[in-house]
């Protein structure tokens, strides 16, 4: 039932992780201080939600709605660095995972 939800969040927490450890190798790492902590955020919430809906939690379907809230918003601020191919990629991940998310709880 939750397999694509799950799917959609590993991918997210995946490109997350990965911007965040290519975002601290930029050169200017102040100005992709919001971004790196929107990565941080998302990958965390991303693999509570996967945790949640692997246990069948009774506060999955809040936990989804709450990671799809946050996948949007990080894919809203790692578009703004989408001259970077792993903000752009990371972006993508982060509003298909938002799409699949909020599918889930309606």
């Amino acid at each position: 039932m939750y397999q694509e939800c799950i799917d959609a969040c590993l991918e997210c927490m995946e490109a997350c992780n990965s911007c965040y450890d290519a975002c601290l190798r930029e050169e200017d790492v102040k100005m992709m201080a919001d971004c790196i902590r929107m990565d941080r955020e998302c990958a965390d919430i991303c693999a509570f939600a996967i945790k949640a809906m692997q246990s069948n939690s009774p506060f999955a379907k809040q936990i989804i709605a709450l990671c799809a809230e946050i996948c949007q918003a990080c894919g809203e601020e790692c578009q703004k660095h989408s001259h970077h191919d792993h903000c752009r990629k990371c972006a993508e991940a982060c509003f298909r995972c938002a799409e699949v998310c909020r599918k889930m709880v309606a």
